[in-house]
């Protein structure tokens, strides 16, 4: 059982640190809307991490869910998105989500 506690007491503690170094959740980006957003704009990877000027790898690692973003490469992340047209569908009932933006008449 100690192993157990051990290890619930190792996740409460990633979890709370990675609180403190991401966006609050109704700033900060789901890794499937980060992924949506790309694939919307039809952008690879490696074309997304240089519009946010971030690294391949970080975008790699969040869309895949494997690492939480720190402040600046979130908001990069965003900027880089909304700067190409995608907009950010809040949480409601139907949930979040993303969509371009309508072209400007």
């Amino acid at each position: 059982m100690m192993l157990v506690s051990s290890k619930a007491a190792l996740i409460y503690t990633v979890v709370r640190i990675a609180s403190r170094r991401c966006n609050p959740p109704m700033i900060g980006i789901a890794p499937a809307a980060c992924c949506a957003g790309r694939a919307l704009l039809d952008w690879s990877q490696a074309h997304f991490a240089d519009a946010a000027r971030v690294g391949s790898s970080t975008v790699r690692n969040f869309e895949a869910g494997r690492s939480i973003l720190v402040r600046n490469n979130l908001d990069a992340i965003r900027r880089a998105l909304e700067a190409a047209g995608v907009e950010f569908i809040p949480e409601n009932a139907g949930g979040a989500g993303v969509r371009l933006r309508k072209p400007d008449q």
